[in-house]
This record gives structure tokens, C-alpha cells and sequence, in this order.
């Protein structure tokens, strides 16, 4: 009898309407709708190790030692590491692609829409400065909005405040949280932090998190591990974007599924001109 009166009730309870009022947005167990997703792309900052001035070549030695050992030639391991490492560290690679994603409610879920923006430049100033912008509107108040994104905490924030102070630009307040403690960085919500539950030692990759919440992978021609080779050698800067932009997908479509909601049509996907 409870859990037909329960149910009874539910289905007079209307989905989340547009005017955001606090009971509706607390239906929710995070806030959809307030969350700027985020995914950003990374290259090294030359195409060769050769490339380098001879300080930065000793310097990347000094920190790819350990992965050098595998090498017999102190040269070739340089070389070789500094072809597949460099790009993940900020201080010998660069932000090459950011690609942000935000949904606006719908009368039902099925009304959903999210719109999808990116930057993509060989000159890292033109990607870095009109994210920085954006974070500057509404859109970057932590108070108010939260930045979304798959290890976000460790990769994609702590590289695009790295890459912002070398390119001798200020951090937006989303962004300004070197020395913060883990309850004032609670507007960057994770959703590799979410999938672990507590355990600590526990990594997974977006795809193999898509794959467990049957979340079909976009039908990308390329990896991450690809990105570096698709911009040096085939300029393929167009390829690089719809990467980037699969990922916040995914990471929306990852969202949905932790607030119980279906998942978005290819129709409800908007990709900025």
C-alpha cells in the first residue's frame, strides 16, 4: 500500500523545470545543469626532441631519467621518452585543444541540450585566452557554477594553471587553487574521483568507465596517445577537436548516468560553428 501511494506521488512530480527553483534542483544528486564541462588536449611543445635548445634538452633528461633506463643509448631514450611523455607534463608541453560543454534543461529529459564549444590553435595564447575569458563570466564564479571533467584533478586543472603562468597569464578564480584545501575545491567535480568510492588506489580510463555504464564510444579515428602525430604530421587539427569533444560527451553522457537520467540522442548535441 506505502509504495503504491509512493508511487502514485512520483508521477504527479513534474521533471525539472526551467525555473530552477531549489526543490527541483536538489531532486538531482549533482548539479547538472551548473557544471561547465571540460577536456583539454595536450602536445609537446616541440615535435622532436632534437628540436630543443640544448638547456631544455638536459633538463628533459634530468626528468625522464627513470624512464631512460630502459634504453641502452642515453640519446635514444631522450629522444624516444620525449616523444610519448612530453606532452603530460606542462613544463615541455603545451595546451593544444580545450573543448567545453554546458546542458540547458529541457521541459523533459528527452529536451535536453548540450551545446559544445572548443579552441584549437598552434599558438597556445589563442586556445588559453578565451577559455581564461569564459571563466571570467558567470560561468568561472565557483560559488555558483562547477568545472566537470575525467581527472580533472590531476591532469587537466593543475596543467592549465601551469601553462597560464608560463604564458604570464593571471588564473581565473576557478582555476586559483594552488594551497586550497579538498573542502574549498569542491566546484571541480571529477568524475574518475566519483567512480572511486573512496578506494584510493583505484584509475580508470573514461573509455573503460564508458564501457561500464554502457555509454557507446564516440566513433573516433584517433587516441589521445595519437594527438601529438595527428598536429605535427598531419595537421589534423580538425580530427584533434572532435576528439576532444567525445571526451566532455562522454563525460556528460557519465553524468547522466550517476543522476539516473537517459542518455543524450545524437539530436540534442550542439557543436558551436
Amino acid at each position: 500500500m506505502l509504495i503504491s501511494m509512493v508511487l502514485a506521488h512520483a508521477r504527479e512530480i513534474p521533471y525539472l523545470s526551467h525555473d530552477h527553483s531549489n526543490d527541483m534542483k536538489h531532486s538531482l544528486p549533482y548539479p547538472l545543469y551548473d557544471l561547465l564541462f571540460i577536456d583539454v588536449e595536450t602536445v609537446s611543445e616541440k615535435a622532436a626532441y632534437d628540436e630543443l635548445d640544448e638547456t631544455t634538452r638536459n633538463l628533459w633528461k634530468e626528468k625522464a631519467r627513470y624512464w631512460m633506463k630502459e634504453y641502452p643509448d642515453e640519446e635514444e631514450g631522450a629522444r624516444a621518452t620525449y616523444q610519448s611523455r612530453a606532452a603530460i607534463l606542462a613544463e615541455f608541453g603545451r595546451v593544444l585543444c580545450i573543448s567545453v560543454g554546458y546542458l540547458t534543461r529541457g521541459e523533459t529529459p528527452a529536451e535536453d541540450v548540450l551545446r559544445l564549444k572548443s579552441w584549437c590553435s598552434a599558438d597556445e595564447r589563442q586556445v588559453l585566452e578565451p577559455f581564461s575569458a569564459l571563466l571570467e563570466t558567470p560561468f568561472g564564479h565557483p560559488q555558483s557554477h562547477m568545472l566537470c571533467g575525467h581527472n580533472i584533478r590531476e591532469f587537466d586543472v593543475p596543467y592549465l594553471c601551469r601553462r597560464l603562468l608560463m604564458n604570464q597569464m593571471g588564473l581565473p578564480p576557478m582555476l586559483d587553487v594552488a594551497g586550497k584545501r579538498p573542502w574549498e575545491v569542491k566546484h571541480l567535480i571529477d568524475t574518475m574521483e566519483l567512480w572511486k568510492f573512496g578506494d584510493i588506489k583505484h584509475y580508470t580510463s573514461l573509455k573503460l568507465l564508458s564501457h561500464c555504464l554502457d555509454i557507446p564510444s564516440p566513433k573516433d579515428d584517433i587516441s589521445g596517445a595519437d594527438v601529438g602525430r595527428v598536429f605535427y604530421e598531419e595537421q589534423g587539427a580538425e580530427r584533434i577537436v572532435d576528439y576532444c569533444e567525445g571526451d566532455v560527451l562522454a563525460v556528460v553522457q557519465v553524468m547522466r548516468r550517476f543522476c539516473q537520467l537517459p542518455l543524450l540522442a545524437e539530436e540534442q548535441v550542439l557543436k558551436a560553428g
